[in-house]
């Protein structure tokens, strides 16, 4: 079994660190024989996955009055998230700041996941969207406790996949919640990075994959954008924060494939303008902001980064950003988990009575062989379905042979 390498750094080529994904064999081509049941057999595999659909977990974070809910609002195409963060359509609860009692205290990040089902393209294929929205964040005079908060939900999302991993009779009904990218949204202040900003992507990318994007650029001038995007990515260059950008391999990958991750990591960071308003422009429907100067078309990439960063993330790099989580990020905080568990640090002793009070070797070992099993089940049943299209493709071979022969 060969493996490849993919860069995951902060933009700049020093700044890269390297991971080997596991990638099955090179297989010798089907025979004849087998042509037409593996075809049939790719077919209904394909119309599983359509079907059941695709989980992905996005996080939006950023200061309020980024523009976040309005994003989400216009990715999904339809309302999914309300005011202060609560899902579209619920009640929301007010502080009340009249009561003296009370008007010291601070909220605090509200972490809050909104689930909705998306249509991907003309064949059917669903994608099960998990929105984890973090109203709240940045409010604070001390924003310790949200940097905790939200770190601490990352992690949470982890655990639940080890102690599953752990179980001897798994739950069919499991749902990974880890969330598999972050999207950062900046100030549009057309400066760099503060102090925030820094803090809170250098302590999350090493449990997410982090893209850092601009929030409500519609209010910058073309330079202003241009040079906030330059003074960001160098503040992410100077302090190495290890930022998702696309990674590539000129080597390996092919020249489609590099050219469209050059061209994505050059917009970073995304320039995001959202709207929920639908307007006409020169005889067309779009989506788009109106102002006394002008009008801003979210879905215009002269105007907005939108329709680049919504096609990363539901098409051409889902699938990398759900990989990167799973071989990468999870593998290291498992590998973290079960270090603590041998050396008696913190956390130990309630992680072996999630895993049932196995030691770490023990889980791991077991953690191997129900995944080698799993993959076995999967063989056979593959099997079984060639078989089965093999033997019916039989039958009606021989039922044209037959009436051929009456024919005759």
């Amino acid at each position: 079994c060969r493996t490849e390498e993919v860069e995951i750094s902060s933009r700049h080529p020093s700044n890269t660190a390297k991971i080997s994904r596991p990638t099955s064999p090179p297989q010798s081509p089907p025979p004849a024989s087998m042509s037409s049941a593996n075809m049939s057999a790719m077919k209904l595999r394909r119309k599983k996955n359509v079907k059941k659909g695709i989980q992905f977990c996005l996080m939006v974070c950023g200061a309020s009055g980024t523009g976040r809910t309005t994003f989400v609002n216009t990715l999904c195409g339809r309302p999914v998230l309300g005011p202060h963060g609560s899902a579209a359509g619920a009640s929301t609860s007010y502080r009340d700041y009249d009561d003296p009692s009370t008007a010291h205290e601070e909220e605090g990040v509200k972490i809050k996941p909104v689930t909705v089902e998306l249509e991907l393209d003309e064949e059917g294929t669903r994608v099960s969207l998990t929105i984890v929205d973090t109203p709240g964040f940045g409010d604070a005079i001390d924003n310790e406790a949200a940097f905790g908060e939200i770190s601490t939900y990352l992690e949470r999302q982890y655990d639940d996949i080890l102690a599953e991993e752990s179980r001897i009779k798994r739950n069919p009904r499991f749902r990974d919640n880890r969330v598999h990218v972050l999207l950062y949204f900046v100030q549009p202040t057309g400066h760099g990075l503060r102090e925030l900003d820094i803090e809170l992507m250098r302590r999350l990318s090493p449990r997410v994959n982090v893209i850092p994007v601009i929030g409500k650029a519609d209010s910058l001038t073309p330079l202003e954008l241009a040079e906030s995007k330059k003074l960001i990515m160098e503040d992410i260059e100077h302090y190495r924060i290890p930022v998702y950008n696309f990674p590539y391999d000129i080597e390996e990958d092919d020249e489609d494939t590099v050219e469209e991750n050059a061209e994505l990591r050059g917009l970073m960071p995304f320039a995001i303008v959202g709207s929920e308003d639908v307007i006409e422009v020169d005889g067309r429907q779009v989506r788009a902001r109106t102002y006394p100067w002008g009008t801003v078309e979210v879905d215009n990439p002269r105007h907005s980064d939108f329709l680049a960063i919504r096609s990363a993330l539901l098409h051409s790099h889902l699938a990398d950003l759900k990989e990167i989580t799973h071989d990468f990020l999870y593998e290291n905080y498992r590998t973290e988990k079960l270090s603590k568990s041998v050396t008696g640090g913190p956390d130990s002793s309630s992680q072996d009575v999630e895993a049932g009070s196995l030691d770490p070797q023990s889980l791991a070992s077991q953690s191997v062989r129900l995944k080698e099993e799993q993959l076995r089940r999967e063989e056979e049943k593959l099997r079984e379905i060639e078989l089965k299209v093999q033997r019916e493709i039989n039958e009606k071979r021989q039922e044209l042979l037959a009436r051929e022969s009456q024919l005759k």
